[in-house]
């Protein structure tokens, strides 16, 4: 039995365990049916908000058995270069769009360590590091490759996750992939469009080299679309949660 559509609910900023470090984010939740077993860390792309993810979760089939919770977080708004300095939620600024996945490198270490703060959250909740995805889209995919795979993820509770995801993305510019440690490492899953005109096809592909350079273990989709989420995709995608967390890919 697949779980059933649930409203997704912003909350406030999670302020329930005070002795970490957790961002000042807001988070659209979807609870889990039943048991809540696993969660999935989805981040937004620019411009977007935690709502604008959420209609893809009940097309991922996911069996209400797995007892996923799916978390939403919220950018903050800021201005961004390549957008005139127009004020949007942003993981970080980008001063242009050159194809070389250029990221202003402060705001991706905030967007980083809060990521990781949050991960580190859910774990100290009894949720075991390897029953938690965490995915994102565009640039919120960029900020899911570098939490987990770049500077501080080897041989901390993060390098045992279930898996990452990264859709239509890449690994920004100077976010090098730690050597992924054999059998620590999570699988990584990527999925581009061949005619993405925002975040070129290459990019997405030379990311995935330079990960599979450094001993990550990359499952890699491309798809006849442009900047965005295809069917075939979400299909795909769901397949590997299930595998992921334990379920039955089929």
């Amino acid at each position: 039995m697949n779980a059933p559509a649930a409203a997704p609910d912003r909350t406030t900023p999670d302020r329930s365990l005070p002795d970490r470090d957790l961002p000042d984010w807001s988070i659209v939740d979807l609870p889990a049916v039943g048991e809540h077993r696993a969660t999935v860390f989805l981040l937004h792309g620019l411009g977007a908000d935690g709502h604008d993810l959420a209609p893809v979760v009940p097309a991922l089939r996911l069996p209400a058995s797995l007892g996923v919770r799916f978390r939403f977080p919220e950018a903050p708004r800021r201005p961004v270069t390549v957008n005139g300095g127009f004020v949007m939620r942003a993981w970080y600024d980008i001063p242009a769009l050159d194809g070389n996945g250029r990221a202003h490198p402060g705001h991706l270490r905030e967007a980083v360590a809060g990521t990781r703060a949050l991960i580190a959250a859910e774990i100290a909740r009894g949720i075991p590091a390897e029953r938690i995805v965490l995915a994102g889209f565009s640039q919120g995919g960029a900020v899911a490759l570098a939490a987990a795979t770049g500077e501080g993820a080897s041989g901390e509770p993060r390098s045992s996750l279930a898996g990452v995801a990264a859709l239509s993305t890449y690994l920004p510019a100077g976010s090098a992939p730690v050597p992924a440690r054999d059998g620590a490492a999570p699988p990584v899953f990527m999925a581009h469009g061949e005619h993405d005109d925002l975040v070129p096809y290459a990019l997405g592909v030379g990311s995935r080299d330079r990960l599979r350079a450094a001993g990550w273990e990359v499952e890699f989709h491309s798809y006849p679309i442009a900047h965005a989420i295809s069917p075939e995709e979400i299909h795909d995608l769901g397949r590997f949660l299930r595998r992921a967390l334990g379920g039955d890919p089929a």
